[in-house]
């Protein structure tokens, strides 16, 4: 295992899409061409499966030197009222381009920090959305939340809307952890969220932890899980730390590389979790996540409807998934589109009446299907192709890729199939990379992507 660590351990992509970001067309999308491809998806989908909705809520009072997501630092609540009003204008832009109300079947808030918001603010945004449009007859709602911050009346504000589903970003529980990462959270502040998102309603309650944080042994990730089990969350997140320190606006103030455990270290961090995890009666789900079997993203394992997008797994899967606010994604399956990454220039172009997006990418015949092949093997561990796939992306190419994974007992491949044991889990990512013809085509020239284990 140490032997294969070390040989499989290079930087590639989370696969949250499929192509990555940094391989999506040079030459964009038009605002044109992206329209055209949601009414497209919006006129095959809202009448039957509705659509989803991510609003990134970027705003954080304090920046965690581990994040690497696009957010805005500050102290000032009275952004709170701007920001919101903007992202109601963008959604009725995109509302104003179809001929029916849409059918939300799913709305996810994330950050940044969604619980920097009032309740006011988030009643208004909800209340707001659905002015334009109606819930579909399965929805589900979600949101993240910082224990810091996270009050009673926000909880039961969200719940009162819709909201059945929330994720705490714990992390570890270590206090020398805690200050390197600019993370000061103690246990009583989980305690608390958890337990009032239990009393008001909420049926899935998520906990987020990392392993490979700085400073981080053994020893803390026992008494971090030991804590968890007090809690007993429905879904834990146990996410590889991702170091990427050339990514704008990360901070690494409060460590080094040399204070990062590497290679076998790191892995043993993730086998001591996930064998704790099993103890407790929590089931691997895809990549980095556990269920308790009574969660529905245990059933959507058992029911091969799990699915991966730019939000991670979800028991639910739209065709179209709008993304609202600034820096989000959207994606219509047939092309992705990302919005602008500033506060400032995100708010100008909606108020001028423009759709907010600068970069986006046509899927190609070839990019779907191999976008249905990662997804298969991100969610199930497994996926089958057919002549068409064959002869459309040319599998046999890949093979070759894949020969040393045979040998090293990573994959197992038939004629027309491939499965992933479950030892070889932990190379997911490395196994999806074999058949990115994108990278393949391209290797990159600089570090783009986390490690892979």
């Amino acid at each position: 295992m140490s032997s294969l660590i070390q040989k499989y351990n290079i930087p590639g992509p989370r696969y949250t899409s499929y192509p990555t970001v940094p391989y999506w067309d040079k030459k964009g999308i038009s605002k044109e061409n992206w329209i055209a491809s949601f009414q497209k998806s919006f006129t095959e989908s809202n009448q039957s499966e509705g659509i989803s909705i991510y609003i990134h809520l970027p705003f954080c009072e304090s920046l965690c030197t581990f994040c690497a997501c696009h957010k805005h630092i500050t102290k000032r609540h009275e952004v709170e009222e701007d920001y919101i009003d903007t992202v109601l204008k963008e959604w009725e832009l995109y509302v104003n381009l179809v001929d029916e109300k849409p059918l939300i079947k799913e709305i996810h808030l994330g950050g940044g920090t969604p619980t920097f918001f009032s309740s006011f603010q988030l009643k208004k945004l909800i209340d707001g959305l659905f002015v334009y449009a109606d819930r579909h007859a399965d929805y589900e709602f979600s949101l993240e939340g910082h224990p810091n911050n996270t009050t009673k009346e926000q909880l039961q504000t969200l719940y009162d809307l819709g909201f059945t589903r929330i994720s705490f970003g714990v992390q570890d529980y270590d206090p020398i952890v805690q200050k390197a990462i600019h993370r000061i959270q103690p246990f009583e502040n989980v305690e608390n969220a958890t337990r009032w998102s239990r009393e008001i309603g909420f049926t899935s309650v998520s906990h987020d932890l990392i392993f490979g944080l700085p400073f981080q042994t053994k020893e803390n990730i026992i008494e971090t899980i030991e804590k968890t089990k007090l809690l007993q969350p429905d879904r834990i997140s146990f996410y590889s730390y991702a170091h990427v320190p050339w990514v704008k606006g990360v901070g690494q103030r409060g460590f080094n590389e040399k204070d990062l455990p590497k290679d076998d270290e790191k892995r043993e961090l993730y086998e001591v979790g996930k064998e704790l995890f099993a103890e407790l009666g929590y089931v691997e789900i895809g990549m980095d996540h556990f269920a308790l079997k009574t969660d529905s993203l245990y059933k959507a394992t058992q029911e091969k409807t799990l699915h991966r997008n730019f939000m991670g797994y979800t028991a639910n899967k739209t065709l179209l998934m709008v993304g609202l606010g600034m820096s989000a994604i959207s994606d219509s399956w047939y092309a992705f589109a990302q919005n602008v990454k500033t506060v400032k220039e995100y708010q100008k172009l909606v108020n001028e009446g423009e759709i907010p997006i600068f970069k986006g990418h046509f899927l190609s015949e070839e990019d779907l299907i191999i976008r249905k092949h990662i997804l298969n093997m991100m969610c199930h561990f497994n996926s089958t192709w057919d002549k068409n796939d064959l002869e459309i992306i040319e599998l046999e190419k890949h093979f070759s890729f894949l020969k040393e994974m045979v040998a090293d007992g990573l994959v197992i491949l038939d004629k027309n199939s491939l499965t992933i044991p479950e030892k070889a889990r932990p190379y997911v990512r490395n196994i999806c990379m074999a058949f990115d013809v994108r990278l393949q085509k391209s290797k990159p020239e600089t570090q783009l992507f986390s490690m892979t284990i």
